[in-house]
């Protein structure tokens, strides 16, 4: 599958329709964004079950706001509507492919178990 742009009009649809969500905050202006690009392409080729979004800073600046992205480019990882990756930097391929493997091989029970646990010791 290809890299699909993401605007605030299809985010949330797009995190809530799908089951792998990977999205990548970048602009146009940002050499490192400009560098993680192709690895990110490369690897949306290779796992077409999984969505590959890019939000573009600048043309989204409500989303960048709301993920408070500070420094870009900024990758996030959705599984099942849950956010479990966020963090600034370009990654070298192996390093995104071992996000992706690790994704992939989450026990989403195990991990909305653990989610309702902090919930509620916060509570």
């Amino acid at each position: 599958m290809t890299t699909r742009n993401l605007t605030a009009l299809d985010f949330n649809e797009t995190i809530e329709g799908n089951g792998i969500v990977l999205v990548d905050f970048w602009a146009a202006w940002c050499g490192p964004c400009r560098a993680f690009a192709p690895i990110y392409d490369e690897l949306s080729a290779e796992h077409p079950d999984i969505v590959f979004g890019k939000v573009d800073t600048e043309a989204q600046p409500e989303l960048a706001q709301a993920f408070q992205i500070m420094s870009i480019p900024t990758l996030m990882a959705f599984r099942d509507q849950v956010l479990l990756y966020a963090q600034p930097g370009a990654l070298p391929r192996q390093a995104l492919a071992e996000i992706i493997s690790q994704v992939e091989a989450l026990d989403m029970d195990e991990v909305r178990r653990q989610i309702a646990e902090q919930e509620a010791a916060v509570k």
